[in-house]
């Protein structure tokens, strides 16, 4: 039987730290399904969805939780199950700004859950200008094929006029260049 796991390394990352991590788990004939590495000031991120046989997974876990000892990494995981492969198909950039106001974020963040719309990259930024305080965000979204862009588009600038912020959208489709490996 298989599992999945889900790996979160958080540290100071070299070229040997990261080839360590992925070494242990091909050691433990597991794949890597997906990833993404973050650089955070002088720490890094790496997340990983790995899966394999179940007692290999085990020891995995135990393997990598000494390794990131060994080299001062912070190491969390959870197994978890049904992983499919993420298609972005669509690319959407968000920017708005205006005054802060108690639950403008979570406001636009449920109207992006709803749509089904992902935050891929999300940057935010409040700074005081005498009495009040002013946000400043931008998105980087990800978005399924089926998303109707005009209505994405017409939703969000109503929503950023009701919260009387101003705000961008722009949007892309976007292809993988490497179609001989989406099956996997």
């Amino acid at each position: 039987m298989e599992s999945e796991l889900i790996i979160n390394v958080l540290g100071k990352f070299s070229n040997t730290s990261l080839c360590n991590v992925t070494a242990c788990i091909s050691n433990q004939s597991c794949n890597i399904l997906d990833s993404r590495q973050a650089q955070y000031g002088t720490d890094s991120c790496l997340t990983l969805i790995v899966r394999g046989i179940t007692n290999k997974i085990t020891l995995l876990e135990l393997e990598l939780n000494n390794l990131c000892v060994e080299h001062d990494l912070l190491c969390l995981m959870k197994r978890t199950s049904g992983h499919q492969k993420q298609n972005i198909e669509k690319v959407i950039n968000l920017t708005f700004y205006g005054l802060d106001a108690s639950g403008v974020m979570f406001k636009v963040m449920q109207s992006l859950s709803e749509m089904q719309v992902s935050i891929s990259a999300l940057r935010q930024k409040t700074e005081h200008q005498g009495e009040s305080q002013t946000l400043e965000c931008k998105m980087v979204l990800s978005a399924p094929k089926t998303l109707d862009l005009e209505a994405f588009d017409k939703t969000m600038i109503n929503l950023l006029d009701g919260l009387n912020l101003h705000g961008k959208i722009s949007h892309n489709d976007y292809k993988e260049h490497h179609e001989h490996i989406e099956s996997w």
